[in-house]
């Protein structure tokens, strides 16, 4: 990806810093081109498409059809309740609908895959309201990244609201139950997963995956989720806790 600052109104703002804040929007805003503007300068961004992304996309499929395969071949499963009202799992086909709404009790998922990943073996959103399913993207690419602290407060916030809705009180055999998967069920959702435990229990992010473990044995923590969780901790855990 290709940046270029381009000075439009003086020539006073010519520090690299300066210009961070905009440079940030437009990362976020764009995977080949954008232009910001504020009152003394404008940035320009030019890309190729992301090296990243293009990756996830080629092996989606292939490391698909392993899960599938790990789960019919080994003690894995394709998804494993972690307590009475949350299940971390791998990518909820169309065809399991009904069992999970009918026998684990699913009444909203969030899902952290991009949308290629959905399209065509998931539900879409408008698929999960007619099961009257709520339903949350948090859009996340496969293998290299982690979700945002914007995204794993967004959300913690979610599951803790749904819990606390009055229609999901209702006392029944099996308490309303949110899924939370990505394409594996080990990563990107156990990250979300982690720091709802650990705003449930206070906490740390050991602990958290530990228990986790416990329930999911194959999640996979790399250095970038855990820095996630350690930051989460940090800034939502800690203070409360001092």
């Amino acid at each position: 990806m290709n940046i270029i600052e381009t000075n439009l109104k003086n020539e006073t703002c010519k520090e690299t810093k300066k210009i961070l804040p905009l440079l940030q929007k437009l990362i976020k805003s764009s995977n080949r081109f954008n232009r910001c503007q504020e009152k003394d300068y404008c940035v320009m961004i030019i890309g190729v498409p992301n090296v990243v992304n293009m990756f996830a996309r080629i092996t989606f499929y292939p490391s698909l059809l392993y899960n599938i395969f790990m789960e019919k071949v080994s003690s894995r499963r394709w998804y494993d309740r972690i307590d009475d009202s949350v299940i971390l799992g791998a990518l909820p086909f169309r065809t399991a609908t009904k069992q999970l709404i009918n026998e684990e009790n699913v009444k909203a998922v969030i899902s952290m895959n991009e949308d290629y990943e959905l399209w065509l073996f998931s539900n879409t959103a408008k698929e999960w309201k007619k099961n009257n399913v709520q339903f949350l993207q948090l859009s996340t690419t496969d293998i290299f990244e982690t979700p945002c602290q914007e995204k794993l407060k967004q959300g913690v916030n979610f599951i803790h609201q749904f819990q606390n809705s009055d229609k999901n009180n209702i006392v029944s055999e099996k308490k309303p139950t949110i899924y939370v998967h990505c394409k594996a069920g080990r990563t990107r959702s156990a990250t979300l997963v982690g720091c709802y435990l650990m705003t449930k229990h206070n906490w740390t992010p050991e602990e958290a995956v530990n228990y986790m473990k416990s329930k999911r044995e194959h999640i996979l923590m790399h250095n970038a989720q855990w820095q996630a969780l350690k930051m989460f901790y940090k800034d939502q855990i800690k203070p409360e806790k001092s």
